[in-house]
């Protein structure tokens, strides 16, 4: 990357890669059915968390049936690890508010969750039931290292765009550093940003700065009145509008502030069941957040897996929809599209280390190697559907196991 200057002929080049990228590709327009049936089966097949979400989503929707261009989708990407909540889920949503507004919004959004969170009932109902979880390690098992395949297709890719620059790698290998050794991904994305943006003088507040931590607000705000909320519907509603509105990272983050709220402040809980709820929304496709469907269904009934699903996805919503505008005018901004470059630098450096996290826990012993090659394989040399990988993994783990 050329050093920052006040000169307006090098700000006119700090934004021309951007500009080519979102210009050499020719978007297509999608229907309100289109999108609800594309992210339909994006949310029955996305296994494996959000990292193998957005890698499955940038297949989709930006090579398959280009609907946004790649600069679009990891500006999108990155604006999504800045707030609160499910990052691949807002990726969801801010893709079908870029397609159809406010209507593509919702039904993008919905139609991502809904699926899971059906899947994620008829577990809980199994569970309360019979009292264990289905016995489904063996496909499970298989079905990771396929998911670590797909991921390290994605970021190859999203690599050559994201990290174009000298000056881009660095922060990337910077980011990844300060994850691994356990900084906050919130404080590594903005560190990210500011280093990206380092060398402009700053004469107004970037209105990503100033926009998100009062939204954040207004939501810890609302959340926090499930202090005193009476136990019922409304207090498990309240109790995950909160958490939905503060939590930043993975579901392992998530069981934080989880094992607080419901083990060992409200006692709705046991430890052993909020680590059974984890496990859930971890192996069902869809996002991991649809842990809240299993604890509201737990604690009442189907009422209450409606009620949590709503709680703990609403704040997502509402971020995006009240941040969607602002891309394209931050990406106007010289300074502000500096620091968005930064920060996408960093997403990509935090999905690089997850990936890592995912590949040591999933690949074991010689059986998911052999499934992790295999699909690597199929992925690069024969540009198969992640989906058909996915499903040939299965296969494979129920036939192994």
């Amino acid at each position: 990357m050329l050093p920052h200057s006040a000169d307006t002929s090098v700000r006119a080049k700090r934004t021309q890669p951007h500009l080519l990228m979102n210009q050499s590709l020719e978007t297509r327009d999608a229907s309100l059915c289109e999108i609800a049936l594309v992210f339909l089966k994006v949310g029955t097949i996305a296994f494996g968390g959000p990292a193998a979400h957005l890698a499955m989503m940038e297949e989709e929707f930006v090579r398959r049936r280009r609907w946004i261009t790649q600069a679009e989708f990891l500006d999108r990407l990155a604006t999504a690890n800045l707030i609160p909540g499910p990052s691949s889920t807002e990726v969801a949503i801010f893709v079908g508010q870029l397609k159809r507004g406010w209507r593509g919004l919702i039904v993008a959004g919905c139609c991502f969750i809904v699926p899971a969170a059906l899947m994620v009932s008829l577990i809980a109902w199994a569970y309360i039931r019979f009292g264990s979880l289905p016995k489904v390690e063996g496909v499970f098992s298989a079905i990771k290292p396929a998911v670590v395949a797909i991921v390290i297709q994605a970021l190859g890719k999203l690599g050559r765009t994201g990290v174009r620059t000298p000056l881009l790698a660095l922060i990337a290998a910077l980011a990844a550093i300060l994850s691994l050794i356990g900084l906050s991904p919130v404080l590594v994305l903005i560190l990210a940003g500011l280093l990206s943006a380092s060398n402009l003088v700053l004469k107004n507040r970037l209105l990503l700065s100033v926009a998100f931590p009062k939204l954040v607000g207004a939501a810890i705000a609302v959340g926090s009145l499930a202090v005193s909320f009476p136990v019922g519907l409304g207090r498990l509603f309240l109790s995950f509008l909160k958490i939905g509105s503060v939590v930043f990272g993975s579901g392992y983050v998530l069981l934080a502030f989880l094992q607080t709220e419901f083990v060992e402040h409200l006692h709705w809980l046991t430890d052993k069941q909020l680590i059974d709820a984890v496990a859930v929304g971890q192996f069902t496709p869809g996002p991991v957040f649809t842990t809240a469907t299993f604890i509201g269904y737990m604690v009442a009934g189907w009422r209450g897996a409606v009620v949590a699903t709503v709680g703990i996805f609403l704040p997502g919503f509402l971020l995006v929809a009240a941040s969607g505008p602002l891309i394209p005018r931050l990406r106007r901004s010289s300074v502000a599209a500096a620091a968005l470059d930064g920060v996408v630098a960093g997403s990509l450096a935090l999905m690089a280390v997850v990936t890592w996290q995912l590949g040591k826990a999933s690949i074991v012993d010689w059986k998911t190697l052999a499934v992790f090659a295999v699909g690597l394989i199929l992925l690069l040399r024969f540009r198969l559907n992640s989906a058909l990988v996915i499903a040939a993994a299965a296969v494979a783990g129920w036939v192994m196991h």
